[in-house]
């Protein structure tokens, strides 16, 4: 859900299928003089970090490990990644809250202080605009993050409908956080790892709750969340102090913990069943299409009041013309656009992410098909080059979440 398909420099794109290569040269920069960098680039050098365009920034793809490599240890370890080129905010003000729920679809006013959500950002079609994980810090301060391709978007969207919003007498203001960096650290010692660096009784902190905190000596922002499957947690950090905490994040492990790239955290969402912006949603897809009927609070589904609330709502009644599901393929990977079919050969949706899985050993996908089509165990064609191979869609998460819940 969060970020973008990785851009890779041309030694790793010869690796991929037509389809992310396309990509790739959608996205990328066309020079390397127009990237930004986070605060960690000579960071990520100094590690043997591959750097490659990726929304606009210079990212590691990978380090010394191969991306299936960090992908298991992320599973059985630790990963860091460096994810500062992401967008984070807040909104702040008496009416923040009743600003906010006019923009996404997450009942905001029944969250908890302290706790958050992953919502949607919808237009007038009811199509998602971006993904987001929003925190109410308090009943006038949101805190949110979204993802980096879409920050120019998402900035000028909330930009616009807020100043209508005040212009009606309206109490609300933001902070774009551009003086802090993001660093997501995931995996089972992510807690134990973490711990070693504050005060703060992490044992306490369940998944999707939201603290400001002293870590490693600095005022930072922790969300236990991510976008991995695993426990974990996203770590808003002043600029000045991001080198620092990573190499006290990495020490602490005994090496165990080990910088990740874009390649592994693909994956890794992708094991997940996480959607990712760009492919398996975008601003013509639902979030009732995308498998996130969850994320519209019941309130909201019976008061509205949201961008694109009458489509979302009547599809919530009726059921969505289409719906994002997983799938297991023969074959080589499937990979983005590639056709699926029925048994007779018909088309029936296409593919929006694919790969091989590090940890099952096997090719999946996920992506789009027709209603009464979407049955876990039916069986479908997946045109891949020119030819087809057999499949069946699945259940998600492909690999089981082991987020941190109270037991």
């Amino acid at each position: 859900m969060r970020g973008g398909l990785w851009q890779l420099g041309q030694s790793i794109t010869r690796r991929l299928g037509q389809s992310d290569k396309k990509t790739i040269a959608r996205r990328c920069y066309a020079s390397e003089a127009d990237l930004k960098k986070t605060v960690l680039y000579d960071f990520h050098v100094a590690h043997g970090g591959k750097m490659v365009p990726f929304a606009g920034w210079s990212m590691p793809i990978q380090y010394k490990d191969s991306i299936m490599e960090s992908t298991l240890n992320c599973r059985e370890n630790g990963s860091l990644f460096d994810v500062s080129h992401m967008c984070g905010l807040s909104l702040k003000g008496k009416d923040s809250v009743a600003f906010l729920e006019k923009l996404v679809v997450a009942d905001v006013a029944g969250l908890a202080p302290g706790t958050g959500s992953l919502t949607v950002f919808t237009n007038e079609k009811g199509g998602a605009i971006d993904d987001s994980v929003i925190t109410k810090v308090t009943d006038d301060h949101i805190y949110l993050v979204v993802n980096a391709g879409c920050r120019d978007k998402d900035l000028a969207h909330i930009e616009e409908h807020m100043k209508a919003f005040k212009a009606k007498g309206g109490d609300v203001g933001w902070h774009i956080y551009d003086e802090r960096s993001l660093l997501a650290l995931q995996g089972p010692l992510a807690g134990p790892t973490l711990q070693y660096l504050t005060k703060e009784d992490l044992s306490k902190m369940y998944f999707g709750e939201f603290r400001i905190i002293d870590i490693n000596g600095s005022k930072c922002f922790l969300t236990r969340t991510g976008y991995t499957g695993e426990d974990g947690f996203e770590i808003s950090v002043p600029s000045e102090n991001a080198v620092d905490l990573a190499k006290a994040i990495l020490e602490k492990s005994e090496g165990k913990v080990r910088l990740t790239g874009l390649g592994a955290r693909d994956s890794l969402r992708l094991e997940a069943g996480l959607c990712l912006y760009g492919n398996d949603m975008e601003q013509h897809i639902t979030p009732v299409e995308a498998g996130l009927t969850w994320a519209i609070g019941k309130r909201r589904r019976a008061e509205g009041g949201f961008l694109g609330a009458e489509v979302i709502l009547k599809q919530i009644a009726d059921g969505p013309a289409i719906r994002r599901v997983g799938l297991f393929s023969a074959g080589p990977p499937a990979r983005s656009h590639s056709e699926i079919q029925n048994e007779s050969g018909e088309s029936i949706g296409e593919v929006t992410s694919g790969g091989f899985s590090p940890c099952l050993k096997k090719n999946i996908a996920m992506g789009y098909v027709k209603s009464g089509l979407h049955k876990p165990g039916t069986k479908v064609k997946i045109a891949i080059r020119g030819k087809t191979y057999e499949g069946s869609i699945t259940k998600m998460p492909f690999v089981a979440t082991k987020y941190y819940k109270p037991t």
